[in-house]
């Protein structure tokens, strides 16, 4: 199984992650991953830091002449910001430094100071920070790269900011199963990047940058939510088989791990539970080579696998927990009543976030898919999926046929 993990601080050296059991001869591209890295970084309304640093990474091990040995991988992205912070950062010294003692409400200030025993709240927040999922992105692009080869993609695009919605939004397209037959997973990617908030519809750009600087001058923040769509996704990943194994139960435990995600859903979600099953559920049809769906309702998974239809993916962010007008909170010294401390960071972060869920959807996609097909080289791994999609439909047809 495919797995991945991160280490390092928002101001420490670096990043870096190791990446284990991807099948050996998959060409990579380090462009594609600094392209996903920067990706991340963009967005009307984040803070000073993308200003300062661009990320990128370095391959430390795992690749030779561009192509994965089967060993770990492991990438470093460099904190080009260290430099100012090795007095207060430094692993080796111990340095006089303040301490940090009013935690801000919505952060993991309080909860971590208090789970890991810390006298300085700068040791909770240099790890909670969202700052390690440039680390996760720079994993998941193994990821994203591996399922090109099979004609999956994965995209995302804003619905919403500040409770700002457009009257049309693209998702009912999703759901009705009516999309151009070249729509994928790259085109949404396309498209929502030729906006500085990821929309796809430039009057709600319009508004919603309106709403942001209205927050910049409040010196509040928003948050928002989005839709995350993969395409080219075989039938028959997950298993209904344990719970653990279930493909929704797996991109929803990964979407809720992003930073300030509070709610995902699959499919129509929340709305289906406020509708008749008649007008919930996806007829199944005959297609020319096999089974489908007249819509597309399910997102793309149904009893914890994928259908073959796009899976469909809804999360909404809440709003970033530093603010520049900050809330109440308390002194951990005294335990008077004070403002809240602020720390350099986003007004908004809804796009960066979608480019976030992107990358882990991705990564859930592929650790289902290697799981089915296995192999410990790229042509085992094609083999067996062209195998497996060529007897599909022949299989059904003979099995119910007899």
């Amino acid at each position: 199984m495919i797995r991945f993990l991160t280490a390092g601080e928002s101001h420490g050296k670096a990043l870096v992650t190791i990446i284990e059991s991807f099948p050996s001869n998959l060409t990579i591209e380090i462009d594609k991953i600094n392209f996903q890295l920067k990706r991340r970084q963009s967005g009307y309304g984040r803070g000073l830091r993308m200003k300062i640093e661009t990320d990128t990474v370095e391959i430390i091990s795992g690749i030779r002449f561009k192509k994965t040995l089967g060993s770990p991988i492991a990438l470093k992205i460099q904190n080009k910001d260290w430099a100012n912070w090795i007095d207060l950062m430094s692993p080796e010294s111990i340095n006089k430094v303040e301490k940090i003692t009013i935690p801000r409400p919505g952060h993991a200030d309080l909860t971590g100071t208090s789970k890991y025993n810390f006298n300085d709240i700068r040791n909770s927040i240099e790890r909670s920070s969202a700052r390690e999922t440039a680390a996760r992105v720079a994993a998941c692009s193994i990821a994203r790269i591996f399922l090109e080869e099979f004609g999956i993609s994965v995209g995302s695009y804003v619905e919403s900011i500040g409770g700002v919605y457009a009257k049309n939004d693209f998702s009912q397209k999703l759901f009705s199963n009516e999309l151009p037959g070249n729509f994928s997973g790259s085109f949404l990617i396309n498209e929502a990047d030729k906006s500085e908030v990821r929309v796809l519809n430039s009057e709600l750009e319009k508004r919603i940058i309106s709403k942001i600087k209205s927050a910049k001058k409040k010196g509040d923040t928003l948050g928002g939510t989005f839709y995350t769509v993969a395409t080219g996704v075989p039938p028959g990943l997950g298993s209904f088989i344990q719970y653990d194994l279930r493909l929704d139960a797996d991109i929803a435990s990964s979407i809720m791990s992003i930073n300030a995600v509070k709610a995902i859903e699959i499919g129509t979600g929340f709305l289906s539970a406020d509708s008749f099953g008649s007008a919930s559920h996806d007829e199944i049809i005959k297609v020319a080579d096999g089974y489908s769906r007249r819509t597309n309702r399910a997102g793309g998974i149904e009893g914890g696998i994928s259908t073959g239809l796009p899976i469909i993916v809804r999360a909404a962010m809440k709003p970033i927990a530093t603010l520049m007008k900050p809330i109440q909170s308390v002194d951990l010294k005294d335990g008077t009543a004070v403002d809240a401390r602020r720390e350099r960071s986003d007004f908004v972060a809804v796009p960066a976030c979608a480019v976030i869920a992107e990358s882990m959807l991705a990564w859930v996609i592929a650790k289902h898919f290697l799981n089915k097909f296995g192999g410990d080289s790229m042509e085992e791994t094609k083999d067996n999926y062209s195998s497996y999609m060529k007897k599909l439909n022949s299989r059904i047809k003979k099995n119910f046929r007899k």
